[in-house]
């Protein structure tokens, strides 16, 4: 019942009062039923209350019986859309749980580097090439001396290209070829028949610079391990823990590279592991013959050996480290365990001897020639290098062992053995502001990586290095009796000057001034010493 129609009823209800009350002025009994009216017109509003909370009570429940009509609705809807996605689902066949698919192709430092999703498996394209081009100002001492001439020139002296990479993130391999026109640790001639062709001193018979594989899993004592066996550039000497690519001077100091020709460097076959964090350093190698050694100890043409077997050890460490300063120390191992034997002419030789720390021509200057009878050799070494804001020094130096032992039946037998030694200072200044970084896994100072790399547009004028250093090693033992040896002395000054266009682009540019203080034999103090300059320009690409 509305509203109006209440209140109508009540306003006739009224008028049929006062007409009751106009009635009963005249009868006697009006009391009565006045009071009967007002009894009614209590009960009526009474009762119009109850209808008032009855209509409201059904418009809220008219109003929640939509809403969960909607609601029941909305409901049905949603379960009919799962089912029908379920269907769907239902159609298509899973072959088992989901995995990341494709591959990622990045370029970091412009190498290009394709990995799986989960970077788990990856392979990269790396390279370098190093071009070199230099004159020298070469003077004899005496018309006995030999060389009598350098050769001006260029030389590729690395041209490297392979591809680097890991398997399940832990196992990590190399696989590098170098075309280079002159190796460190490479020597010898070739025959055809019993005429020698001549291979040029230092020219390399194989070209494997890198062809190795190494685990990484294992993490004691809190550091990283890599425990590795192939071909490869084993880490000894700090000089050589730095890369080519990163290395201040067109060549490394000769007393490092005479080193590590012994058992170690480059192209070297070996096995062994290395542990490391951010201060220490511990590594430890056995080696074997490098790649391009005749593996025949009864080769006649051209000669051939018995492999040879040896071992490396290097502790250092980044002892001082801050913002902007750092200081290194180490020491160095190695040892000639078993030298290579000529079993047809029935020879145990070692020669020790290095170019004049340029390779335009690679003839050596200063070199033992062939030692006979050597039953082993040991090299043991210091280093030391440190770095203030864009200053960078570091120097080494290495003592030498040669025993003379072996009983070949080649004269001289039974001699004493032979001691030698040098080494290196150098420091360079990077005069845009840039630092060499610190390298744990190598136990060695990186690059340079410049700031505002080389734009024509006005993007910088990358970053400019100048360098120094002195070097100094004697091959001289014995001298004036007939067992000693006459190998000479070489002093050489390097001034240098760097240019590092970006991350890939290099140009160097040295000047070398070199002395060799020699005589003809061990009891000869004929002079057969030399005297040189040198100005050689490198232009280099790597990635």
């Amino acid at each position: 019942m509305s509203r109006t129609r209440i209140a109508a009823t009540a306003i006739g209800l009224a008028g049929a009062l006062a007409a009751s009350q106009a009635q009963a002025q005249s009868a006697s009994n009006s009391e009565q039923e006045i009071a009967l009216l007002k009894q009614q017109l209590k009960l009526l509003e009474q009762k119009l209350d109850k209808l008032q909370s009855q209509t409201a009570a059904n418009t809220a429940a008219t109003a929640k019986a939509k809403a969960e009509a909607k609601a029941e609705a909305k409901a049905e809807a949603r379960s009919e859309a799962k089912a029908v996605v379920a269907n769907a689902n239902a159609a298509i066949p899973l072959k088992g749980p989901a995995h990341p698919s494709g591959v990622v192709v990045t370029m970091p430092n412009n190498r290009p580097t394709i990995c799986t999703a989960d970077e788990a498996n990856c392979v990269a394209i790396t390279g370098r090439v190093h071009w070199d081009v230099g004159g020298y100002d070469y003077r004899p001492n005496t018309a006995a001396t030999v060389p009598q001439k350098l050769d001006s020139g260029e030389n590729v002296r690395r041209a490297r290209i392979g591809v680097t990479g890991k398997f399940l993130n832990d196992w990590n391999f190399a696989l590098i070829y170098d075309f280079g026109g002159s190796s460190d640790g490479f020597g010898g001639t070739g025959a055809a028949g019993a005429t020698p062709v001549g291979f040029l001193p230092g020219g390399g018979t194989s070209g494997i610079e890198n062809a190795y594989i190494s685990y990484t899993g294992l993490k004691p004592f809190g550091g990283k391990m890599a425990i590795e066996a192939g071909i490869m550039d084993i880490a000894w000497t700090l000089d050589e823990s730095t890369s080519s690519n990163d290395i201040a001077f067109m060549e490394r100091a000769s007393v490092g590279i005479i080193a590590q020709n012994i058992a170690a460097g480059d192209f070297r076959s070996a096995a062994g592991a290395r542990w490391y964090n951010d201060v220490f350093y511990a590594g430890a190698y056995v080696t074997g013959p490098t790649t391009g050694a005749i593996h025949s100890a009864s080769s006649i043409s051209p000669p051939g050996t018995s492999e040879q077997y040896g071992a490396t050890a290097r502790v250092a460490g980044q002892v001082v480290s801050g913002n902007d300063y750092s200081v290194h120390l180490g020491a160095d191992a190695e040892w000639l365990i078993q030298p290579p034997r000529n079993l047809v002419a029935n020879t145990q030789t070692l020669t020790l001897s290095d170019r004049p720390e340029l390779r335009i021509d690679p003839t050596t200057l200063i070199s033992t020639a062939a030692i006979a009878n050597v039953s082993g050799a040991q090299v043991y070494g210091v280093e030391a290098a440190a770095t203030y804001g864009p200053l960078w020094v570091q120097g080494e130096y290495y003592w030498f062992n040669i025993d003379r032992g072996a009983n070949t039946a080649v004269p001289p037998i039974g001699t004493s053995s032979l001691k030698f030694q040098g080494g290196y200072a150098q420091a360079a200044y990077v005069l845009t502001g840039e630092s060499r970084k610190y390298n744990p896994g190598n136990a060695a100072y990186g690059g340079v990586k410049p700031n505002n790399p080389f734009s024509i547009n006005g993007g910088g004028w990358g970053a400019w290095e100048i360098a120094g250093r002195y070097s100094t090693v004697d091959l001289n033992d014995q001298l004036a009796t007939a067992a000693g040896i006459a190998g000479g002395r070489q002093t050489v000054y390097t001034l240098a000057l760097n240019w590092y266009v970006n991350g890939n682009v290099r140009f160097m540019l040295d000047y070398l001034h070199g002395t060799v203080s020699k005589q003809a034999t061990a009891v000869s103090a004929a002079d057969t010493g030399s005297k040189f300059d040198a100005v050689a320009l490198r232009t280099q690409f790597a990635f």
